[in-house]
């Protein structure tokens, strides 16, 4: 039988991979005289080759056109968005008018709240998760002070059962049964940052709207990483960055859904700004608002041309790859790393992430038992080996369907092993 810790196993899967010429898209880190293994893309995705001759075709046209350059060229810069609308409709499964590339994440989440958070007196609640990325809870809880209301009583975090470290989806639900007439909005993510649980999006969408609340889900660790149903899932908006599994770079710009149902809803409140203005009356300098029927109609301001540019290089090969691949070879690739852990390192690591593939994505959160998890990490870093220390104790992996290899998976084994062993002496 065949030692699945051997190098040859680990080489065979990789050979075996469908997927494997994927690897040389990306620009992968060094560490001394070698590749390091980068397991990090939850936190930031890697860059595509093709990033760089994207940037550098706007650099080109920005020096010989100027101005000229909204216009004329390979791709002018005046739509260059819609350049990516159709490939991220295919990406999260909706219709083209309900996504838009455009702003950050935190930004986008207070425009949605803006339109779809709209409290009254009896109905002012906001649902997320305890533990919620701080961002998030940070920008529900000016809203909900925003509109006058006391966050004691109007944020409410649902946590895990005492002694367990994920969410019940049926802990949601009951929940929203007994307290929906409260409710005003339900924000939850679509793959929880810290413990790596993916969370189903159309049983919470039609628990809140049972309640008679609106739903939005935060999907910076989801897009990308897991196949995503949006329109049929039946939220009301969502919105995601695009630096993690999406590979657009630090800071990149950001994403947002708006369900079709709101799309031509005139009464529908919104921040204005000109790019969300009719495209065809929008240089005419008219003072009255104007909103596109589509979720463009949330823009404020053109977007950064350059920043654009490593996002479309990114979803181009997605859309080479296909997401159901990518899908099935990240099962594998988290499979083999789960596998390789319970059997090496049983009893000196915990995964707190679930164990059946559909509640998870690419993420393994792994919590030192036997140690002082931080110094773990320490060591880890100092091996060669990217990933992500969470506090209070978490040591988040990550390998990634596009650029990374099942000889990756083996070799972080390996050194996890090793830094435990320094670490236990």
């Amino acid at each position: 039988m065949t030692d699945i810790f051997h190098r040859e196993h680990a080489v065979a899967l990789d050979a075996a991979d469908e997927l494997k010429g994927f690897q040389d898209k990306f620009s992968i880190p060094m560490h001394g005289a070698g590749s390091c293994i980068y397991l990090c893309g939850n936190s930031l995705g890697l860059q595509p080759t093709r990033a760089r001759r994207l940037v550098a075709e706007v650099m080109d046209h920005w020096q010989s056109l100027g101005v000229k350059g909204h216009l004329e060229g390979k791709r002018p810069w005046l739509p260059y968005h819609e350049f990516l609308t159709n490939l991220t409709a295919q990406l999260v499964n909706s219709q083209p008018r309900e996504v838009v590339t455009m702003n950050t994440l935190t930004v986008n989440l207070h425009l949605m709240m803006v339109s779809f958070y709209r409290p009254t007196a009896t109905r002012n609640r906001i649902v997320i998760e305890q533990g919620a990325f701080p961002s998030d809870r940070y920008a529900v809880e000016s809203q909900v002070v925003l509109w006058g209301h006391d966050p004691k009583e109007a944020l409410v975090e649902l946590g895990p059962r005492e002694g367990e470290r994920l969410l019940r989806h049926e802990d949601i639900e009951d929940y929203l049964a007994r307290e929906g007439q409260h409710v005003a909005l339900v924000l939850l993510p679509g793959v929880q940052y810290y413990t790596g649980q993916r969370l189903d999006l159309k049983r919470i969408s039609r628990a809140a709207h049972a309640a008679g609340a609106r739903v939005g889900f935060d999907l910076a660790h989801a897009v990308g990483n897991v196949p995503l149903n949006l329109h049929d899932d039946d939220c009301d908006f969502a919105v995601w960055c695009s630096y993690k599994y999406l590979n657009g770079g630090p800071g990149a710009v950001a994403g947002a859904f708006v369900h079709e149902r709101h799309l031509d809803s005139p009464d529908l409140p919104r921040l204005h700004g000109w790019w969300g203005h009719d495209k065809e009356r929008r240089f005419l300098m008219e003072p009255h608002f104007q909103g596109i029927p589509s979720a463009e109609g949330w823009q404020l301001s053109n977007p950064p041309i350059l920043s654009l540019a490593p996002v479309l290089a990114s979803l181009e090969i997605f859309s080479e790859a296909g997401m159901d691949k990518l899908r099935a070879k990240s099962e594998r690739l988290t499979g083999y790393l789960e596998q390789l852990l319970v059997t090496r390192l049983a009893g000196r690591i915990a995964i707190i992430t679930p164990r059946a593939a559909a509640e998870r994505g690419a993420q393994l959160s792994l919590r030192i038992t036997s140690g002082d998890g931080k110094q773990v990490f320490d060591r880890l870093e100092d091996a060669g080996v990217v990933c992500d220390w969470r506090e209070p104790d978490v040591i988040r992996v990550a390998p990634v369907p596009l650029y990374n290899t099942f000889e990756d998976v083996r070799r972080f084994v390996q050194r996890l092993e090793d830094a435990l062993c320094v670490t236990s002496r």
